[in-house]
């Protein structure tokens, strides 16, 4: 039979309350008596009931990633795994494990509902999305990344303006005039374009480029899909079969830029002879297509421990439990799928 609380302290000499101490409050303990409780628990086989502990403790020791699109789409984007791995690497330094969120039968809300999790960082969560409010009334701390902050909720973000603001300026220094905005689109059906959200911030940047030079990106020169290769990919070829001939491509991800580069090649159209093509993100893969693609860099990872970090700090009441909102910096890396317009 599997051995008992009450068994381990029989052989200790102590109460069952001490050895509740000795795992979940050892500094109520002197650190003999823990450890003594502890060592006698080992030569049993006991080990305390996980379950029985939260309750008892009042905490999962479990971060929620919530994604507001089925985890088979979400995980089709490298950038998702890249980000996921700054959250893990930052939760299991600090002892939490990770349990992903995604719509359950298509509701967020009801997903959220069977979660048990001490918190969630929530990616990509719009503040139009129509569970938004349920998701808070949840009565957990969140940290949005790539969203709208909202009041009472932590959040972590890029510069996503500056950063779509130097692509365009550079497909702008190598002549290019006439582009093609491929960005992400809304994670509900039904929602608009989030005007504080990411892909607002960067159609805003790349228009301030043009701009500053008196041309414009007009609505129809922007296109949106799912953000993955074969979102990119499906946008590029329904605004080709639609007579849409841009000489430079501005993705507003690294996945929909390759999967816009692969289509090119499917048509015979070159990279970056014939049409030059700017990402965001600057995943790994980004170096390794052909050729290696231009594109905005963030830190994916270090946004993933930065939300880990402001979200611990609301579990634990650091700071009166206030939320935190950070922004990080973003630069342009040049490779080859950009270069001068071609003259006719």
């Amino acid at each position: 039979m599997r051995p008992r609380i009450a068994d381990v302290a029989r052989e200790a000499g102590v109460s069952k309350t001490a050895v509740s101490f000795a795992f979940n409050s050892p500094d109520r303990l002197s650190s003999d008596t823990a450890e003594r409780i502890r060592r006698v628990a080992e030569e049993l086989g006991y080990s305390p009931n996980p379950v029985a502990r939260m309750l008892s403790q009042g905490e999962t020791l479990t971060i929620g990633v919530l994604t507001p699109q089925a985890l088979s789409v979400i995980f089709s984007n490298p950038f998702f795994a890249a980000f996921s791995e700054g959250v893990a690497v930052a939760a299991e330094e600090s002892g939490y494990a990770l349990y992903f969120i995604s719509p359950l039968h298509g509701s967020l809300a009801r997903a959220m509902s069977r979660a048990t999790v001490d918190g969630v960082v929530a990616i990509g969560l719009s503040d139009d999305h129509p569970e938004v409010e349920q998701i808070r009334r949840a009565g957990v701390p969140i940290v949005m990344v790539d969203s709208t902050a909202l009041p009472g909720l932590g959040s972590i973000e890029v510069d996503d303006v500056g950063g779509a603001r130097t692509a365009a300026e550079h497909v702008i220094g190598l002549g290019h005039r006439e582009v093609l905005v491929i960005g992400v689109e809304p994670p509900a059906p039904g929602t608009g374009m989030e005007p504080g959200g990411v892909v607002a911030r960067r159609l805003r940047g790349y228009r301030q480029a043009f701009a500053a030079i008196g041309s414009r990106i007009t609505d129809d020169r922007v296109l949106v899909g799912p953000a993955s290769i074969e979102g990119g990919k499906a946008v590029l070829a329904k605004a080709w079969a639609a007579g849409s001939r841009p000489t430079a491509i501005l993705a507003m991800s690294d996945a929909m830029a390759i999967g816009a580069m692969r289509a090119l090649r499917e048509l015979g159209v070159s990279v970056p002879d014939d049409v030059s093509v700017v990402g965001f993100d600057d995943i790994d893969l980004a170096q390794q297509v052909d050729p290696p693609l231009t594109t905005v860099h963030q830190p994916i990872r270090r946004k993933g421990e930065e939300a880990v970090a402001v979200l611990l700090a609301m579990v634990r009441g650091r700071d009166g439990g206030k939320p935190e909102h950070r922004r990080l910096d973003t630069r342009l890396i040049v490779r080859g799928s950009t270069g001068p317009v071609r003259r006719p």
